[in-house]
This record gives structure tokens, C-alpha cells and sequence, in this order.
């Protein structure tokens, strides 16, 4: 378990360190199938090391100090038995795409971690009850993404180290997406189709490895991997 909490505290630094939460956010990782560890609930850049991480049921109310949109994270476990990781997130550029009401279109690489495509929550109320929550991750539809008009996004992945690194990708996406806006072309530019999307969407040569690694680097309580 404290092997777990500590991935999940240099999760939550890693994504302070790298702009894509502030004072708000949080990540999770699922335990077993009743429970998971979620990080904190204070400002996650400033999560101490050994730092005690909460134990939230998948199922049932949240314990006393956890944050009410952790429902979200229960949610993807309750409905996804292969998530074991989970990020709530705000970068900057995933806020303003948000806040159009708009998602990104897989127009590069990293894009295409999240076919068929990135989910809209259109509702701007912050989501702090089950039902609210269990609609959120019903519009994930059978992406690893979604996001909430002017309320940043949570991406699911198949560890807590997935999870960050998908948080980064969606991030990249979004400003790779509000970059083709400004242009004026985005409408008549390329996008990454289906069969496309599925053969570059690889997980070879360490590619989630080596951006774990990078997001981390430093960190007191990382592990880092041996080059890949």
C-alpha cells in the first residue's frame, strides 16, 4: 500500500511541477476492486513526501475530507474494471478549449491515445454529487478523456503513471487544437482517422516510460525507470 501512495504523491507533484493543476485537482489509484488511494486534498505541487493518502470506496460515500468531486474517480473504477489510475485536471489550454464548449480533434500524435475521440460534459456547475459525476464519465463514452465546458478534463488510464501521462497528452492536444484555430484553418486541416489513429497510438519503446520519467525527474519519492 505505502509502495502505491507514493506513486500516487509523485503523481500529483509531477502534475503540479508541470502546470496542469493549481490549487484544484487530484489523482487516484485504484487498490482493488471495492477501493483506491487518492492523493491529498490540498494544492498538489505541495504534497509532502510520506504524506498520508485517503482510502475512498469505489462504492458508497466519500470518507470525511476528501473532495467532493473524487465521485468522479469512483465513478471510472465502478464503471471501468480496467482503470487503475485517475487524474482530474485544469491545464491552461484544456481550460480554454473547454470553456468554448469545444474538444480536440486528433490532429497529432499524442492525439491518438484517445480514440475515437475526446468526451464534452457541456454543464459548467462543479461535480459534487453521483449523479453529476456518473454523467461525466458516461460522456467519456469508450475514451480515455473527457472534458467540461470551463472546467478542465479527467482522463482515465490503466495505472496512476498512464493516467499522468495521458493528463499531459490531452494537454498537448488541446493547445496543438487551439493553435489550428487561431489560423483560421483548422475546419479544412487534416485529422488522424480511426485505422490511422489505432496503428499510432503505440505503446512500444517506452513511450508512457519515458514521459513518466521526464514529468518526475527529481522528484524525492520517484522510481524512474532504466532507459527505454
Amino acid at each position: 500500500m505505502e509502495a502505491l501512495a507514493r506513486t500516487v504523491r509523485t503523481a500529483a507533484r509531477a502534475l503540479g511541477n508541470a502546470g496542469l493543476v493549481h490549487a484544484y485537482g487530484h489523482c487516484s489509484a485504484r487498490i482493488d476492486a471495492e477501493t483506491f488511494l487518492v492523493c491529498p486534498s490540498r494544492p498538489m505541487a505541495h504534497i509532502r513526501t510520506n504524506e498520508p493518502c485517503a482510502v475512498v470506496p469505489v462504492i458508497g460515500p466519500l470518507p470525511e475530507g476528501v473532495l467532493g468531486e473524487v465521485r468522479l474517480h469512483q465513478q471510472i473504477y465502478a464503471s471501468r474494471p480496467e482503470a487503475r489510475g485517475a487524474v482530474r485536471f485544469m491545464g491552461p489550454n484544456t481550460m480554454a478549449l473547454a470553456a468554448l464548449g469545444r474538444v480536440p480533434r486528433i490532429r497529432h500524435g499524442f492525439g491518438t491515445y484517445f480514440a475515437p475521440g475526446v468526451g464534452l460534459w457541456d454543464d459548467v456547475q462543479l461535480v459534487r454529487d453521483d449523479a453529476k459525476a456518473a454523467g461525466v464519465i458516461a460522456a467519456m463514452g469508450t475514451g480515455s478523456g473527457v472534458m467540461m465546458r470551463g472546467n478542465g478534463a479527467v482522463v482515465a488510464g490503466t495505472s496512476i503513471e498512464d493516467a499522468t501521462v495521458l493528463a499531459w497528452y490531452l494537454e498537448d492536444m488541446c493547445r496543438v487544437e487551439l493553435a489550428a484555430l487561431a489560423t483560421g484553418l483548422a475546419e479544412n486541416s487534416p485529422v488522424i482517422g480511426p485505422d490511422e489513429a489505432a496503428q499510432r497510438a503505440t505503446r512500444a519503446g517506452g513511450i508512457f516510460e519515458r514521459m513518466w520519467d521526464f514529468l518526475t525527474a527529481g522528484d524525492p519519492e520517484a522510481g524512474h525507470s532504466k532507459g527505454s
